[in-house]
């Protein structure tokens, strides 16, 4: 079933056209990731979807009684509004039920009032009534995993990040068959990303996003739209697969626009010599000389060359931390961290928001002082450093006047140099847009200028702070073989994975409570380990509450006596039954599957599916299971 039909669309602003004449469809549960670059209309083709901007021409169709629901980048909300009230707004009745049954669960557990108890027994009725508690457990869900505390606080005073995930956690929970994302990884930990992208491939519901994490791609989407030179591309596959289907299609393109070039200097010969074209032959031959003309002078992908700029020397001493030491109150970021940097190493940082990252890079640049222990910087070295922050500049000066501040030409390291304005186009910045001023330039190419201006400026050591955040897949593959030749110091965080296998030599690891982790390998590599370290304590754990089971049956069997144990409440034992059913049903689901996968299915689909999901499902068993075990004793004491 057909759910979307985007027919003919046309978009232009002022003078530049986005897009003309695109058509496509999504079918039920079919997910799909849209690329384009910066500024091409991305953004613009997903809030015309949604309804929120009007095209130029064409229509978008929805299929009758669905409902579809936009994450944009920026979310839209009231400041005075509550997290809470946010985002359970709109979600239908389970979920208002599943809401209120929560709420009254968080205000006993702060004490609460007289009454709670009869409130709770009709929300549970209600619950009952409307058979919500699977719409209940995925709130559980969706709230833990984006770290979002039950509060009263206003939307206003949240920070930027946590006003992300609020918005994200209300499009997840309003239950929409057709889903719109706008880069929705973007501020989300490893850890937040990968539980996304699990929670989107099992739910039933058709999902268009646009992002620039490839893994993420691959890992959710079967389809990838791209959106070149105003008209609209399709194909099936992953990342990798579509990459080597553009090339082969610009390459085909670029031949025929050749073959149309040689076909327009003689046509044009042609015609300067017949211009009155009066018989029926010569005025077909005119007709088609348009039509040779504007194929003739279209626009192509040309290969980018391979620039690598030449850095300032580095002495023998680089940079030196020990005995590192970093606090906020109760919460400890750094804890003796000592580290000696070696020429030429890349090394990426990955952890929790808030385990303290981006306050390591500030140490290391003098930017915040470590409470104790040491920071000792070579003579010779020279910090490049780009921060979260963004770039400040005036809003009325030119973007070629800004980069020409830092240098007018650059060093390359084989000697070469190249203009500003060469260095400009390298990044995806025509010559139109490098005197287009700095206040008309979108997010994206702010932060792509901010790139631009920190590597030109040839630093010997390299500080980048979440670099892939807002800008399209394509300057990100331009940025990754600029850093494959950068020969200084790299020192990155970002949650792109793709990025840092790509890049780093190692990983440091921010573990939380200031351990940090020197993983010598790949991200990949490090998630393989930590995954199987998992699933080994998975096992052990399920050993132990099936010996558990087993110890309480013979001590009932055998009349042994138990020491007294506190009465559970209503809402434990609530819980504990919820918890029991719950783990029955992944465990059944957990033999189907991999009865499945050891009984010789071939359909590649259906196998990556069963692996993914007996993931997930051990995952989901493993955070249930220590709760089990408490709650049991508590309940069959």
């Amino acid at each position: 079933m057909n759910y979307l039909s985007v027919e003919n669309l046309s978009k232009t602003y002022g003078e530049k056209q986005l897009f003309s004449d695109l058509s496509f469809g999504l079918d039920k549960g079919e997910k799909a990731a849209l690329i384009a670059r910066n500024g091409t209309g991305k953004t613009t083709l997903l809030n015309i979807i949604a309804g929120n901007v009007l095209p130029d021409a064409g229509q978008v169709v929805l299929c009758k009684d669905i409902r579809m629901d936009y994450l944009p980048q920026n979310p839209v909300f009231d400041p005075e509004e509550s997290l809470m009230d946010f985002i359970f707004s709109g979600g239908g009745p389970m979920v208002e039920a599943a809401r209120d049954y929560e709420q009254i669960l968080w205000e006993m557990e702060k004490g609460g009032t007289p009454g709670l108890q009869k409130r709770l027994e009709e929300a549970t009725l209600r619950m009952d009534r409307l058979q919500a508690w699977d719409v209940e457990e995925k709130i559980k869900e969706v709230l833990f995993r984006l770290q979002l505390p039950r509060t009263d606080q206003k939307m206003g005073e949240l920070s930027g990040g946590q006003q992300k995930k609020a918005a994200l956690a209300r499009v997840l929970l309003e239950g929409a068959d057709l889903l719109l994302m706008d880069e929705p990884t973007n501020h989300l930990d490893m850890g937040m990303t990968e539980w996304l992208e699990g929670f989107l491939r099992r739910e039933n519901l058709s999902l268009l996003l646009v992002t620039h994490d490839r893994t993420f791609l691959d890992n959710v989407c079967g389809r990838i739209l791209e959106i070149d030179n105003g008209r609209i591309y399709t194909y099936r596959g992953n990342y990798a697969y579509f990459l080597e289907k553009k090339a082969e299609r610009e390459s085909i393109e670029r031949a025929e626009v050749e073959k149309a070039k040689n076909l327009y200097r003689r046509e044009l010969e042609w015609m300067r010599r017949m211009p009155s074209a009066r018989g029926t032959k010569a005025k077909a031959r005119k007709d088609a000389f348009e039509e040779v003309k504007q194929k003739a002078m279209r626009k192509t992908e040309e290969p980018v060359p391979e620039l690598s700029v030449q850095g300032s020397r580095l002495g023998n001493k680089i940079l030196e931390v020990y005995n590192l030491e970093k606090r906020y109150g109760d919460r400890i970021l750094l804890h003796d961290f000592s580290y000696t940097f070696k020429r030429g190493e890349k090394i990426g940082i990955v952890g929790a928001n808030g385990a303290g990252k981006s306050t390591f890079l500030d140490m290391i640049t003098g930017a915040v002082k470590p409470d104790s222990g040491r920071v000792v910087v070579g003579q010779t070295v020279q910090f490049g450093y780009y921060t979260q922050g963004g770039l400040k500049e005036k809003e009325d000066k030119r973007v070629i006047d800004i980069v020409k501040e830092v240098a007018e030409v650059v060093k390359m390291q084989d000697g070469r140099e190249i203009s500003a304005s060469q260095f400009l186009n390298y990044f995806q910045f025509e010559p139109s847009t490098q005197y287009n001023y700095f206040s008309n330039l979108s997010g994206g190419e702010r932060r792509r200028l901010y790139l631009l201006k920190t590597l030109m400026a040839n630093p010997n050591f390299l500080i980048l702070d979440e670099p892939t955040n807002d800008i399209d897949v394509y300057t990100l593959m331009l940025l990754e073989d600029f850093l494959q030749h950068y020969q200084g110091c790299l020192l990155m965080v970002s949650h792109d994975r793709s990025f840092l296998d790509h890049l780093a030599d190692h990983i440091f690891v921010f573990e939380g409570e200031g351990k940090i982790k020197d993983w010598y390998g790949s991200y990949s590599d490090y998630k393989r380990k930590t995954e199987q370290a998992q699933k080994e304590r998975q096992e052990e754990r399920r050993m132990q509450r099936q010996e558990s089971i087993a110890g309480k049956d013979a001590s009932v069997g055998t009349g042994g006596l138990k020491p007294p144990r506190p009465r559970a409440s209503f809402k434990q034992k609530k819980e504990y039954e919820e918890i029991t059913v719950r783990m029955e049903a992944l465990e059944n689901e957990k033999a189907a599957l991999e009865a499945l996968l050891s009984g010789g299915e071939s359909d590649p689909e259906k196998i990556t599916g069963a692996s993914r999901r007996v993931g997930e499902v051990m995952d989901e068993l493993s955070s249930l299971e220590d709760r089990w075990l408490e709650l049991s004793e508590i309940v069959d004491g």
